[in-house]
């Protein structure tokens, strides 16, 4: 019995089923009365969803105006104004969404999708707007106490408006769970919670049937909080995405998506902004600085696959790939050579490490068991030679045991072997302007 109430409320094991990453996982998200959710409205099923919703609250409500006129409830008066703003968000952003819809311009060139931001605002005020008149009513009337008529048909009205949204609830729950909407479902029990705020109303009606005729404001004021923590959490919501502001899971959302992509060896920068209903998301990688111009662009182009599908409102990602980290760089390093040959390609660079300069060839592209050595052409005709090993036994960074003798400018050799393969190829160093080094030759 316990179970079934939970489950009813949605904390049960049909509320949460949305949860964790899966390859099918749609996202964090989340809705207010404010915002209409963009996994909602970037959906035709969700949409066609939020559109019956709203018929079915607004008539709830128009039977329910009809009996605050004749009985003078305020508490019915509140829940008629709590339903009517349930219904009527989805009007303002309806209009916000045609007008996004339009192509961008030379003066808005990412759109119009902010108006849906206004859009917000505008359901805000006009909440905390309907909460405000609701409170000024109740007090007015525990001031000046007025009798309350007709209370079979006030009962009736709120019996009304807990059937509207339990019947918004079963549905927005029922269409969520068919296209696989978290935020969808999280709104049908939302709606389902909005609809006990109705059954006050009978509770008002009854404590003034039973001789407590203060009932009836006293449930006015409850509801009239209750508007205004909706007010609340809505401006929250709409001010956050005006700031650029995002859910928190949406960052690790970004992360989750990079983990499923080979070459990407660390996110060094993840942002996300709403343009409306509509995500952008930009994403720095880093990645071997070996890779060929196609690898890497490769590797970018199942990120960008990656987060398409993690993130249905996703409508712009821009990968980029992050520069040398300053951490490992020479401080006054020669330009590196881009080793591009029969048995390897990559970079070969000199790079500070804890335990000084080295010699360092991060491959893209090897033969099975490839050796490599450095010969560097020193003044005399003598050669100075660096083999190079690789780094904790990835064969993917080879790297010196010493440092090369200064000064950083020389002509040199990379020795390739493989097999009964090898190559020499031909390269030279030149340190940057301001950092030559006095040496006797």
């Amino acid at each position: 019995m316990w179970a079934r109430i939970l489950d009813w409320f949605g904390f049960g094991a049909h509320g949460h089923t949305y949860g964790g990453h899966s390859h099918d996982h749609h996202g964090p998200h989340g809705h207010t009365h404010g915002v209409i959710d963009a996994t909602i409205a970037t959906t035709d099923r969700g949409i066609w969803a939020i559109k019956w919703s709203f018929v079915i609250l607004a008539v709830s409500a128009a039977l329910q105006v009809t009996v605050v006129a004749i009985s003078g409830s305020v508490a019915l008066l509140a829940d008629t104004i709590h339903n009517i703003a349930d219904a009527t968000t989805a009007i303002p952003l309806w209009i916000a969404f045609a007008m996004a819809r339009r192509k961008p311009t030379r003066t808005f060139t990412y759109g119009l999708g902010r108006v849906e931001d206004l859009a917000g605002i505008v359901i805000v005020l006009i909440i905390l707007g309907s909460a405000i008149v609701a409170g000024n009513e109740a007090i007015d009337r525990l001031l000046n106490p007025q009798p309350v008529r007709f209370l079979g048909w006030l009962a009736a009205a709120g019996v009304i408006g807990f059937l509207g949204n339990e019947t918004v609830a079963v549905f927005r729950i029922r269409v969520g769970r068919q296209i696989n909407s978290a935020a969808l479902v999280a709104d049908g029990y939302h709606a389902r919670t909005d609809g006990l705020t109705s059954l006050a109303v009978v509770v008002g009606a009854i404590g003034v049937w039973i001789g407590y005729p203060l009932a009836d404001p006293i449930i006015g004021l409850i509801i009239t909080v209750a508007i205004f923590g909706i007010v609340w959490q809505s401006a929250r919501s709409v001010l956050t995405r005006m700031l650029d502001g995002v859910e928190p899971g949406l960052v690790d959302e970004i992360h989750h998506a990079a983990e499923h992509v080979v070459g990407i060896e660390k996110v060094v920068e993840a942002k996300a902004r709403w343009l409306g209903h509509k995500l952008h998301v930009d994403v720095a990688i880093a990645v071997n600085d070996g890779l060929l111009l196609a690898a890497a662009n490769n590797i970018a182009a199942s990120l960008k696959a990656e987060l398409f599908a993690h993130i249905p409102a996703l409508d712009v990602a821009t990968v980029r790939f992050a520069g040398p980290q300053a951490e490992g760089a020479h401080h006054h390093a020669p330009d590196p050579f881009l080793v591009s040959g029969k048995l390897a390609s990559g970079l070969l660079e000199i790079v500070d490490t804890p335990q000084g300069e080295r010699m360092r060839l991060r491959l893209s592209r090897h033969a099975e068991g490839l050796q490599a050595h450095v010969a560097i052409e020193r003044p005399g005709g003598r050669v100075e030679r660096l083999p190079l090993s690789p780094v904790g036994g990835d064969h993917h960074y080879l790297q010196s045991l010493v440092a090369p003798a200064e000064p950083h400018e020389f002509s040199a050799r990379l020795q390739l072997a493989a097999g009964t393969n090898s190559e020499n190829l031909l390269f030279a160093m030149m340190e940057p302007e301001g950092h030559h080094h006095a040496h006797a030759y």
